[in-house]
């Protein structure tokens, strides 16, 4: 009787034993933190992981996640500024589109105050309380900014800016803001069609005055460039012209010169190129009388007969301009 007296003292005292330590020790893990909380009273933060101690049935650790956190903005209609740079045409056509957009953003956040966090509005109200804060941050920040900055000019400096405000609004809960991101800004539905047909169009235009000025300044080149055709053409036939008359005055001259050394033999050269001339080919006639002077050497090889009369050498029959009547052989 006594065996089983001691026996189940022992077992009672191991139970307490295991009671005891388990409710004494507790293992933080590499992504928490632990805050040890007495009597509903934070006491201690432990951010190192082990195994540490608390008192038991009056100490409670709640854990905390020391990782980066992200908190999603739904999608929202958010009103921007006027537009009042209308310089730009895409800015122009977004004016005329209305000053709605719809936004998509999210945050990403750590808790680096645990005691602070539990104390303001600790594990279960933090995903809303934070996005709230979002959702004001972003109403509040791009209701300043015009949409063409929104969407594209000055994107980047209003998340940087969004990250700060709500760094600085979420500071309070023990928590610190590390990124703030637009993921979608967009026109509503209803406003998007209208906005890209009136950009195609207007793209349309500007693309319809380019090739209209493409063809303007083609046409001015062509122009251009016959007329230095022309005038080209036109010098080069005046040189010509000044080159042929030249050969023509020393031709002139040599014949001349020729004709004062030997008139004889001169006119009898000249007889004798119009010979080959007019009689060139087999297909020409002459009707000529006998007796004219062009053909005074068939008669007198000398060429005696009116022609030596002759002092110049215009007395020679040309060998291109002798008065010859032509006619088709049959």
């Amino acid at each position: 009787m006594k065996m089983g007296l001691t026996g189940g003292a022992i077992a009672v005292l191991l139970l307490i034993a295991v009671v005891v330590g388990y409710g004494t020790f507790f293992t933080v893990d590499q992504t928490s933190q632990a805050l040890v909380v007495r009597l509903g009273k934070p006491v201690r933060v432990i951010t190192n992981p082990g195994l540490n101690l608390k008192i038991p049935f009056i100490d409670s650790v709640i854990y905390i996640d020391k990782r980066l956190l992200t908190i999603e903005s739904p999608a929202q209609e958010v009103i921007a500024a006027n537009q009042t740079d209308n310089s730009n045409l895409d800015a122009s056509l977004v004016a005329q589109a209305g000053e709605r957009l719809v936004v998509d953003a999210f945050a990403r956040y750590r808790i680096t105050d645990p005691r602070k966090f539990y104390q303001t509005i600790g594990p279960a109200g933090a995903d809303t309380q934070l996005a709230l804060l979002l959702n004001s941050t972003l109403r509040r920040v791009l209701g300043d900014a015009t949409l063409i900055d929104v969407v594209r000019n000055k994107r980047e400096q209003l998340m940087a800016l969004m990250r700060d405000q709500l760094d600085q609004a979420a500071r309070e809960f023990g928590i610190d803001v590390v990124d703030v991101r637009i993921r979608r800004a967009d026109f509503p539905e209803q406003n998007s069609q209208a906005v890209y047909k009136r950009m195609q169009t207007e793209r349309q235009r500007e693309a319809a005055e380019f090739r209209a000025q493409g063809a303007q300044k083609a046409q001015e080149i062509r122009a251009k460039a016959d007329r230095d055709v022309t005038v080209t053409i036109a010098m080069a036939n005046s040189q010509a012209e000044t080159t042929r008359g030249q050969g023509d005055a020393e031709s002139n001259a040599i014949y001349a010169q020729a004709f004062g050394q030997d008139p004889s033999f001169f006119a009898f050269y000249r007889s004798m190129r119009a010979y080959l001339r007019s009689m060139k080919g087999g297909n020409t006639n002459l009707v000529l009388g006998p007796n004219l002077d062009f053909f005074r050497y068939f008669g007198n090889p000398s060429g005696a007969g009116p022609v030596e009369s002759a002092t110049a050498p215009s007395a020679a029959v040309p060998e291109d301009r002798h008065a010859v009547a032509t006619a088709p052989a049959k």
